[in-house]
């Protein structure tokens, strides 16, 4: 059992309260969760009374404590939904977060084909819908005269609800990525597919806010409800839909460079080469460490091969040399959003450029290629 330290720095590390592990995917409980609960709570359970009168409040309690727990058991389905899905495309999910406005699957790796986009978007809305049939099913069955009968009416058409919501063709929603991965599809780029989809999230957007205002204009008696909620699920959906749009820029390569623009020369050393006089003959370029067998030691990290030239200034340069790893090694004529992709997904801050022959053409640094891609966006 973890003490009360170790539980406390874990719950800030990961951004939640890790509930389990999910195929060794975290399943983390975010603070806001609990507000929202405390909300569905608090306005389901004056519903009760009104749809199923004579209800003891203690047991209208108990049933609206019910079904925010099964509405967050409801939306965990979803998002393992799309968990499944993309590990089982081979993209690794990091971990899934439930929150105040449901829950997310923070898949690391962007999928490489549009179809495989529309089944990871598709899979999560594909799990409520079942469970709405499911739930549908149970209650079509039982005697609608009871509050165990509301409680499972209310999760089927809570689950539609989900469903229905998250298909509405717009960023961030799995909708808006199903509408991306069509775009994707018929154009050829996905960046034509977001940005399309960026739109539709705007709209969805402005019709809640719309809707709202509606409620509003005509005295409602829930149009205070509505519009806080509308107002703050707008606020989600524009700011993810935006969050989308910047995530696309960064990953498109800067239009009008070519690979070649941001390679630096890259030099060849013995790997037996003093530390110093590597740093020395190095002047800004990237340098491959070759052993004497003609086998590649690495790349010479320019950063630990000063700390070790201050007190070993005759040490082999290949003690300060960072591994040549395939995910590192990008070819020359590989497409520009492959390698920022490459670049992005990888932990390191140096690659090899080699030409069609596999022979070392350049080496690309990180932040060139950050600076690039920021310049092209202003």
């Amino acid at each position: 059992m973890a003490t009360t330290g170790s539980w406390r720095r874990q719950v800030d590390r990961e951004g939640g309260l890790l509930l389990f592990r999910a195929a060794g995917v975290p399943v983390l409980l975010a603070p806001s969760w609990w507000l929202g609960s405390a909300v569905v709570v608090a306005l389901y359970a004056p519903l009760v009374d009104d749809l199923a009168p004579g209800t003891p409040p203690l047991v209208g309690l108990l049933l609206a404590v019910s079904f925010a727990i099964f509405l967050g058991l409801s939306v965990l389905a979803h998002e393992l939904g799309h968990c499944v899905a993309a590990m089982r495309l081979g993209l690794p999910v990091r971990r899934l977060r439930l929150f105040l406005l449901g829950g997310i699957s923070e898949v690391m790796r962007n999928p490489a084909k549009p179809g495989h986009e529309g089944v990871v978007a598709g899979a999560g809305p594909a799990v409520s819908v079942v469970l709405a049939m499911l739930f549908g099913a149970a209650a079509m069955v039982m005697e609608p005269s009871n509050v165990i009968w509301l409680l499972v009416a209310q999760i089927a058409a809570a689950n539609l609800a989900v469903a229905v919501f998250n298909l509405l063709p717009g960023l961030p929603l799995d909708g808006g990525r199903i509408l991306r991965a069509g775009v994707w599809a018929v154009t050829g780029h996905r960046g034509t597919g977001t940005r399309a989809a960026v739109v539709g999230g705007v709209l969805v957007a402005a019709a809640l806010v719309l809707w709202a205002l509606l409620g509003i204009a005509e005295g409602t008696e829930d149009r205070w409800l509505r519009f806080g909620v509308c107002l703050l699920t707008a606020w989600f959906v524009f700011a993810g839909a935006r969050g989308e749009l910047a995530a696309e820029h960064r990953r498109t390569w800067p239009e009008g460079v070519l690979l070649s623009d941001l390679t630096r020369p890259v030099l060849q050393l013995p790997a037996e080469s003093p530390v110093a006089d590597a740093l020395s003959t190095s002047a800004g370029r990237g340098v491959v460490l070759v052993r004497a067998d003609g086998v590649a030691a690495g790349l010479l990290d320019t950063e630990a091969a000063r700390r070790l030239a201050v007190n070993s200034p005759f040490a082999p340069a290949e003690q300060a040399a960072e591994p040549i790893r395939p995910e590192t090694v990008l070819l020359e004529d590989e497409p520009g959003d492959e390698i920022v992709e490459r670049v992005q997904g990888t932990a390191a801050w140096q690659f090899l450029v080699v030409d069609l022959d596999g022979r070392p053409a350049g080496v690309l640094h990180r932040e060139d290629l950050k600076r690039a891609i920021e310049n092209s966006g202003r």
